[in-house]
Protein backbone atom coordinates (compact mmCIF):
# COMPACT_ATOMS: atom_id res chain seq x y z
CA UNK A 1 0.00 0.00 0.00
CA UNK A 2 1.16 3.16 -0.80
CA UNK A 3 1.14 6.24 0.68
CA UNK A 4 -0.30 9.13 -1.04
CA UNK A 5 -0.85 13.19 -0.54
CA UNK A 6 -4.17 14.06 0.63
CA UNK A 7 -6.01 17.41 0.86
CA UNK A 8 -8.02 16.78 3.91
CA UNK A 9 -10.43 19.85 5.71
CA UNK A 10 -10.52 19.30 9.70
CA UNK A 11 -14.12 20.95 11.17
CA UNK A 12 -13.15 23.70 12.99
CA UNK A 13 -13.32 23.60 16.60
CA UNK A 14 -14.04 26.24 19.10
CA UNK A 15 -10.38 27.26 19.50
CA UNK A 16 -9.10 26.48 15.70
CA UNK A 17 -5.80 25.38 15.34
CA UNK A 18 -3.78 27.92 13.34
CA UNK A 19 -0.77 26.05 11.52
CA UNK A 20 0.52 29.72 10.41
CA UNK A 21 1.44 30.01 13.75
CA UNK A 22 2.19 27.47 15.61
CA UNK A 23 4.90 25.09 13.45
CA UNK A 24 4.95 21.36 13.15
CA UNK A 25 2.37 18.95 11.72
CA UNK A 26 0.15 16.25 11.53
CA UNK A 27 1.22 13.57 8.96
CA UNK A 28 -1.62 11.06 7.74
CA UNK A 29 -1.36 8.90 4.67
CA UNK A 30 -4.55 8.15 2.81
CA UNK A 31 -5.45 4.44 2.53
CA UNK A 32 -6.37 3.43 -1.16
CA UNK A 33 -9.22 1.32 0.61
CA UNK A 34 -10.39 3.45 3.48
CA UNK A 35 -10.68 7.01 2.21
CA UNK A 36 -14.17 7.60 4.51
CA UNK A 37 -13.66 10.53 6.90
CA UNK A 38 -11.00 12.45 5.27
CA UNK A 39 -12.66 15.37 3.64
CA UNK A 40 -15.07 15.95 6.43
CA UNK A 41 -13.14 16.24 9.43
CA UNK A 42 -10.17 18.66 10.86
CA UNK A 43 -10.97 22.08 9.21
CA UNK A 44 -7.85 24.66 8.86
CA UNK A 45 -5.26 22.11 9.78
CA UNK A 46 -2.21 21.31 7.71
CA UNK A 47 -1.48 17.92 6.50
CA UNK A 48 2.35 16.74 4.92
CA UNK A 49 3.05 13.79 2.73
CA UNK A 50 4.99 10.91 4.44
CA UNK A 51 7.29 9.95 2.24
CA UNK A 52 10.63 7.29 2.39
CA UNK A 53 13.05 10.15 1.34
CA UNK A 54 11.45 12.56 3.80
CA UNK A 55 11.84 10.00 6.91
CA UNK A 56 15.38 9.28 6.44
CA UNK A 57 15.81 12.77 7.16
CA UNK A 58 14.28 11.78 10.68
CA UNK A 59 16.28 8.91 11.94
CA UNK A 60 14.50 9.19 15.31
CA UNK A 61 10.72 8.12 15.97
CA UNK A 62 8.82 7.36 19.58
CA UNK A 63 6.33 4.63 19.30
CA UNK A 64 3.58 3.85 22.08
CA UNK A 65 3.89 0.33 21.97
CA UNK A 66 1.39 -2.07 23.39
CA UNK A 67 2.36 -5.62 22.18
CA UNK A 68 -0.98 -5.49 19.77
CA UNK A 69 -1.74 -6.30 16.50
CA UNK A 70 -1.64 -2.37 15.38
CA UNK A 71 1.28 -0.92 17.26
CA UNK A 72 3.75 -3.95 16.39
CA UNK A 73 2.74 -3.24 12.70
CA UNK A 74 3.60 0.48 13.44
CA UNK A 75 6.69 -0.84 14.85
CA UNK A 76 7.75 -2.83 12.07
CA UNK A 77 7.04 0.56 9.74
CA UNK A 78 9.06 2.33 10.69
CA UNK A 79 12.17 -0.07 11.46
CA UNK A 80 11.49 -1.28 7.69
CA UNK A 81 12.52 2.60 7.35
CA UNK A 82 15.28 2.87 8.85
CA UNK A 83 14.81 4.59 12.14
CA UNK A 84 16.26 4.63 15.12
CA UNK A 85 13.16 3.57 17.46
CA UNK A 86 12.50 4.61 20.99
CA UNK A 87 9.86 2.44 22.03
CA UNK A 88 6.96 3.65 25.10
CA UNK A 89 5.01 0.83 26.79
CA UNK A 90 2.62 1.08 29.76
CA UNK A 91 1.38 -0.76 32.01
CA UNK A 92 -1.53 1.05 33.54
CA UNK A 93 -3.16 -2.19 35.25
CA UNK A 94 -5.02 -3.61 32.09
CA UNK A 95 -5.94 -7.75 32.51
CA UNK A 96 -4.52 -8.42 29.43
CA UNK A 97 -1.26 -7.78 30.58
CA UNK A 98 0.24 -10.44 28.74
CA UNK A 99 0.43 -8.22 25.43
CA UNK A 100 3.41 -6.52 27.19
CA UNK A 101 4.77 -9.90 27.69
CA UNK A 102 4.22 -10.76 24.17
CA UNK A 103 5.84 -7.67 22.84
CA UNK A 104 9.17 -8.86 24.63
CA UNK A 105 8.93 -11.56 23.17
CA UNK A 106 8.99 -10.00 19.49
CA UNK A 107 11.95 -7.32 20.55
CA UNK A 108 14.34 -10.74 21.67
CA UNK A 109 13.52 -12.22 17.93
CA UNK A 110 13.97 -8.74 16.58
CA UNK A 111 17.53 -9.25 18.60
CA UNK A 112 18.11 -12.23 17.43
CA UNK A 113 17.46 -11.53 13.96
CA UNK A 114 20.08 -8.58 13.94
CA UNK A 115 17.56 -5.79 14.29
CA UNK A 116 19.05 -3.53 17.24
CA UNK A 117 18.03 -0.12 16.48
CA UNK A 118 15.19 -0.44 19.03
CA UNK A 119 15.35 0.99 22.78
CA UNK A 120 12.74 0.46 24.72
CA UNK A 121 10.99 1.37 28.06
CA UNK A 122 7.78 0.24 30.28
CA UNK A 123 6.36 3.25 32.16
CA UNK A 124 4.44 2.03 35.15
CA UNK A 125 0.95 3.34 35.68
CA UNK A 126 -0.54 0.96 37.89
CA UNK A 127 -1.18 3.35 40.62
CA UNK A 128 -3.32 5.22 37.81
CA UNK A 129 -5.94 2.15 37.96
CA UNK A 130 -8.71 3.06 40.46
CA UNK A 131 -8.38 6.49 39.14
CA UNK A 132 -9.59 5.31 35.77
CA UNK A 133 -12.00 3.02 36.09
CA UNK A 134 -12.64 0.16 33.38
CA UNK A 135 -13.96 -3.35 32.12
CA UNK A 136 -9.96 -3.08 30.98
CA UNK A 137 -8.72 -2.35 34.28
CA UNK A 138 -11.59 -3.32 37.03
CA UNK A 139 -12.02 -6.79 38.58
CA UNK A 140 -15.43 -6.71 38.96
CA UNK A 141 -16.30 -4.94 35.69
CA UNK A 142 -16.50 -7.80 33.09
CA UNK A 143 -15.37 -7.32 29.45
CA UNK A 144 -18.16 -7.43 27.28
CA UNK A 145 -18.23 -9.59 24.37
CA UNK A 146 -20.04 -8.97 21.18
CA UNK A 147 -18.96 -6.56 18.17
CA UNK A 148 -17.13 -3.09 18.58
CA UNK A 149 -20.33 -1.63 17.30
CA UNK A 150 -22.30 -2.34 20.41
CA UNK A 151 -22.69 0.19 22.63
CA UNK A 152 -21.51 -2.33 25.14
CA UNK A 153 -18.53 -2.08 23.95
CA UNK A 154 -17.80 1.48 25.51
CA UNK A 155 -17.01 -0.27 29.06
CA UNK A 156 -13.66 -0.98 27.39
CA UNK A 157 -12.95 2.37 27.58
CA UNK A 158 -10.26 3.92 30.29
CA UNK A 159 -10.87 7.73 30.37
CA UNK A 160 -8.31 9.94 28.69
CA UNK A 161 -5.59 7.03 28.22
CA UNK A 162 -4.23 8.16 24.71
CA UNK A 163 -4.31 11.44 26.08
CA UNK A 164 -2.12 10.62 29.17
CA UNK A 165 0.15 7.89 27.16
CA UNK A 166 1.03 10.64 24.24
CA UNK A 167 1.53 13.14 26.77
CA UNK A 168 4.65 11.27 28.38
CA UNK A 169 5.39 10.15 24.36
CA UNK A 170 5.08 13.84 23.23
CA UNK A 171 7.40 15.32 26.44
CA UNK A 172 9.77 12.03 25.32
CA UNK A 173 10.36 13.00 21.54
CA UNK A 174 10.55 16.92 22.85
CA UNK A 175 13.85 15.96 25.09
CA UNK A 176 15.04 13.54 22.30
CA UNK A 177 15.27 16.28 19.63
CA UNK A 178 16.90 18.74 22.31
CA UNK A 179 19.56 15.83 22.89
CA UNK A 180 20.29 14.96 19.38
CA UNK A 181 19.67 18.64 17.97
CA UNK A 182 17.54 17.00 15.26
CA UNK A 183 13.65 16.38 14.78
CA UNK A 184 12.10 13.50 16.08
CA UNK A 185 8.63 11.87 15.16
CA UNK A 186 5.78 10.29 17.35
CA UNK A 187 3.92 7.33 16.01
CA UNK A 188 0.88 6.21 17.09
CA UNK A 189 -0.82 3.09 15.45
CA UNK A 190 -5.15 4.50 16.00
CA UNK A 191 -6.49 3.51 12.81
CA UNK A 192 -10.44 3.76 11.55
CA UNK A 193 -11.80 0.77 13.05
CA UNK A 194 -11.27 2.63 16.91
CA UNK A 195 -13.55 5.60 15.56
CA UNK A 196 -16.96 4.72 16.44
CA UNK A 197 -15.99 3.39 20.16
CA UNK A 198 -12.75 5.48 21.31
CA UNK A 199 -13.19 8.80 21.11
CA UNK A 200 -9.66 9.59 21.67
CA UNK A 201 -8.61 7.63 18.55
CA UNK A 202 -10.50 10.14 16.06
CA UNK A 203 -8.92 12.52 14.21
CA UNK A 204 -10.22 15.82 15.73
CA UNK A 205 -8.81 14.90 19.05
CA UNK A 206 -5.14 14.53 17.95
CA UNK A 207 -5.45 18.14 16.29
CA UNK A 208 -6.82 19.49 19.59
CA UNK A 209 -4.32 17.50 21.40
CA UNK A 210 -1.17 18.56 19.15
CA UNK A 211 -2.39 21.93 19.67
CA UNK A 212 -2.35 22.11 23.01
CA UNK A 213 1.18 20.36 23.06
CA UNK A 214 2.59 23.24 20.78
CA UNK A 215 0.87 25.66 22.73
CA UNK A 216 2.60 24.33 26.11
CA UNK A 217 5.95 23.77 24.75
CA UNK A 218 9.28 25.43 23.78
CA UNK A 219 10.57 23.61 20.42
CA UNK A 220 7.49 21.62 19.50
CA UNK A 221 8.37 22.03 15.72
CA UNK A 222 11.11 19.82 16.32
CA UNK A 223 8.24 16.78 17.06
CA UNK A 224 5.93 15.95 14.06
CA UNK A 225 2.95 13.53 15.36
CA UNK A 226 2.62 10.99 12.81
CA UNK A 227 -0.59 8.85 12.57
CA UNK A 228 0.43 6.76 8.96
CA UNK A 229 -3.14 4.37 10.02
CA UNK A 230 -5.55 6.52 10.96
CA UNK A 231 -8.18 6.00 7.90
CA UNK A 232 -6.82 2.61 7.34
CA UNK A 233 -9.29 -0.63 8.22
CA UNK A 234 -7.23 -3.65 9.95
CA UNK A 235 -6.91 -5.19 6.80
CA UNK A 236 -4.54 -2.61 5.32
CA UNK A 237 -2.65 -2.50 8.32
CA UNK A 238 -1.83 -6.29 7.77
CA UNK A 239 -0.85 -5.91 4.02
CA UNK A 240 1.58 -2.98 5.00
CA UNK A 241 3.04 -5.23 7.76
CA UNK A 242 3.59 -8.28 5.42
CA UNK A 243 5.49 -5.69 3.06
CA UNK A 244 7.48 -3.84 6.45
CA UNK A 245 7.95 -7.83 7.75
CA UNK A 246 9.61 -9.32 4.44
CA UNK A 247 11.49 -6.03 4.02
CA UNK A 248 13.33 -7.07 7.10
CA UNK A 249 13.40 -10.26 6.17
CA UNK A 250 11.70 -11.85 9.57
CA UNK A 251 8.97 -14.64 9.31
CA UNK A 252 5.36 -13.15 9.52
CA UNK A 253 3.94 -15.70 11.17
CA UNK A 254 6.39 -15.65 14.44
CA UNK A 255 6.06 -11.85 14.34
CA UNK A 256 2.14 -11.66 14.69
CA UNK A 257 2.02 -14.99 16.91
CA UNK A 258 4.12 -12.78 19.44
CA UNK A 259 0.87 -10.56 19.84
CA UNK A 260 -2.24 -10.33 21.41
CA UNK A 261 -5.01 -7.96 20.65
CA UNK A 262 -7.53 -9.90 23.09
CA UNK A 263 -9.38 -7.98 25.84
CA UNK A 264 -10.15 -11.28 27.49
CA UNK A 265 -7.04 -13.96 27.37
CA UNK A 266 -7.05 -17.23 29.26
CA UNK A 267 -4.46 -18.18 31.47
CA UNK A 268 -2.44 -19.36 28.77
CA UNK A 269 -2.82 -16.23 26.65
CA UNK A 270 -5.41 -17.48 24.41
CA UNK A 271 -7.77 -15.48 22.40
CA UNK A 272 -11.35 -15.75 23.85
CA UNK A 273 -12.60 -14.70 20.09
CA UNK A 274 -15.38 -12.60 21.15
CA UNK A 275 -14.49 -9.33 22.68
CA UNK A 276 -14.69 -6.38 20.39
CA UNK A 277 -11.09 -6.24 19.43
CA UNK A 278 -11.30 -10.21 18.71
CA UNK A 279 -13.55 -9.89 16.58
CA UNK A 280 -12.04 -7.05 14.69
CA UNK A 281 -8.69 -9.20 14.35
CA UNK A 282 -9.94 -11.59 13.34
CA UNK A 283 -12.41 -10.48 10.49
CA UNK A 284 -9.03 -8.68 8.96
CA UNK A 285 -7.21 -11.95 8.22
CA UNK A 286 -10.26 -13.53 6.94
CA UNK A 287 -11.04 -10.68 4.46
CA UNK A 288 -7.59 -11.48 3.34
CA UNK A 289 -7.94 -14.98 3.20
CA UNK A 290 -5.18 -15.36 5.61
CA UNK A 291 -5.40 -17.75 8.86
CA UNK A 292 -4.24 -15.62 12.08
CA UNK A 293 -0.79 -17.00 13.75
CA UNK A 294 -1.86 -16.63 17.01
CA UNK A 295 -3.66 -19.29 19.17
CA UNK A 296 -7.44 -19.00 19.93
CA UNK A 297 -9.49 -21.02 22.44
CA UNK A 298 -11.57 -22.53 19.57
CA UNK A 299 -10.24 -23.97 15.75
CA UNK A 300 -9.75 -21.10 13.52
CA UNK A 301 -12.39 -21.92 11.19
CA UNK A 302 -14.40 -21.40 14.29
CA UNK A 303 -13.07 -18.38 15.46
CA UNK A 304 -14.16 -17.03 12.08
CA UNK A 305 -17.81 -18.24 12.35
CA UNK A 306 -18.38 -16.75 15.64
CA UNK A 307 -16.30 -13.14 14.61
CA UNK A 308 -18.81 -13.52 11.11
CA UNK A 309 -22.12 -14.01 13.21
CA UNK A 310 -21.23 -11.43 15.45
CA UNK A 311 -21.01 -9.31 12.99
CA UNK A 312 -24.28 -10.22 10.56
CA UNK A 313 -26.07 -9.95 13.86
CA UNK A 314 -24.76 -6.35 14.56
CA UNK A 315 -25.21 -4.93 11.07
CA UNK A 316 -29.10 -6.29 11.01
CA UNK A 317 -29.67 -4.77 14.29
CA UNK A 318 -28.20 -1.64 13.60
CA UNK A 319 -30.42 -1.85 9.94
CA UNK A 320 -33.26 -2.39 11.70
CA UNK A 321 -32.59 0.34 14.30
CA UNK A 322 -31.92 3.08 11.23
CA UNK A 323 -34.73 1.94 9.55
CA UNK A 324 -37.05 2.54 12.61
CA UNK A 325 -35.46 6.06 13.08
CA UNK A 326 -36.85 6.76 9.95
CA UNK A 327 -40.16 5.79 10.32
CA UNK A 328 -42.70 9.03 11.20
CA UNK A 329 -44.37 8.69 14.97
CA UNK A 330 -47.62 6.78 15.06
CA UNK A 331 -49.80 9.67 15.41
CA UNK A 332 -48.15 11.06 11.54
CA UNK A 333 -48.86 7.20 10.70
CA UNK A 334 -52.23 7.67 11.93
CA UNK A 335 -53.43 11.11 10.21
CA UNK A 336 -52.10 10.01 7.01
CA UNK A 337 -54.28 6.95 7.28
CA UNK A 338 -56.91 8.75 7.82
CA UNK A 339 -56.54 11.71 5.56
Amino acid sequence: ILCCRISCSLRAMATPFVPDKISGSIIVPESSFAKSRADDVLQNFHFRTMSSSNSRKQDHVVLCLSGGMDSTALLLHYLSRGFLVHGLSFDYGQKHRIELERLQSNLTYFRQQGITQIQWKLIDLTSTTQLLPSALTCQDVAVPLGHYEDASMKSTFVPNRNAIFCSIAYGFALSLAQEHHAPVKLGLGVHSGDHAIYPDCRPEFYSALLNAFKIGNWNSERVDLELPYLHWSKSDILIEARESVDALQLDFATVFRNTCTSYLPDAHGRSLGQTGSDVERILAFHRLGWTDPIEYQVPWPQAVQRAMELERDVTARLSGESAAADQPPDSERKLKVES
